[in-house]
């Protein structure tokens, strides 16, 4: 699927689930309970405390990549280096999710034709991220800044496509939506560990059909 196509995507799913922190034996059966809620874009982080885990992350982008190869997309998140832009590519990642404006990682994510989505916070960082090639940019942290800061800094950089992360929910993805955000990263809130580590991956599943309806709206 080529880079235009992901975000035209992205633009009409509009929520990403984010797993973070997630077991590599159960991350397919996250991916399985996502898929089922009518989730179509996940984005799994890499945790960057321990670099040993690198190989693993991308096993699981790769293994999730192929069984759901052009119904779901995968991604890689808190990618900080060119070298794990790198990686995520390899293991067959279509988008690079980062924490910061880093213009080296958005560059990369850009030569190896995958979406960069860096987080920023100012509309100074927001701008540097879209001339850099940025295809969207994640305000973070969204829940806590507010909508009421979400819709002041859009207003005047309203060509910018902004996506909402971080303490978002389904009781606060209407408003983000309403506010002008291209859609919104949803992590603990979906892919919750407790639920993963109990086994009850149909709650995962009934909160993505209730996220899946609410973005519904907005397309």
């Amino acid at each position: 699927m080529k880079t235009a196509e992901v975000i035209q995507m992205m633009e009409q799913e509009k929520v990403i689930a984010i797993v973070r922190g997630i077991a590599a034996d159960k991350c397919m059966k996250v991916a399985d309970a996502l898929y089922e809620g009518g989730i179509r874009l996940m984005e799994i982080t890499f945790n960057q405390k321990d670099p040993t885990s690198f190989r693993t992350t991308a096993d699981c982008i790769e293994s999730i990549s192929k069984k759901y190869e052009g119904r779901m997309m995968v991604g890689a998140g808190t990618v900080v280096t060119t070298e794990q832009v790198e990686l995520a590519a390899r293991a067959g990642g279509r988008f690079i999710i980062s924490p910061d404006v880093n213009v080296d990682v958005i560059h990369r994510t850009v030569e190896l034709d995958m979406v960069s989505m860096p987080g920023a916070m100012s509309p100074t960082e927001v701008m540097t991220a879209h001339h850099a090639g940025a295809s969207f940019v994640k305000i973070f942290p969204a829940a806590n800044l507010g909508v009421d800061y979400v819709k002041a800094i859009s207003a005047p950089i309203s060509h910018v496509k902004l996506m909402a992360v971080g303490g978002v929910n389904e009781n606060n993805l209407a408003e983000f939506l309403k506010a002008g955000m291209a859609g919104a990263g949803i992590g603990g809130n979906l892919a919750n560990k407790k639920w993963i580590e109990a086994g009850e991956y149909h709650k995962i599943t009934e909160t993505a059909k209730t996220l899946v309806e609410i973005a519904r709206n907005f397309q």
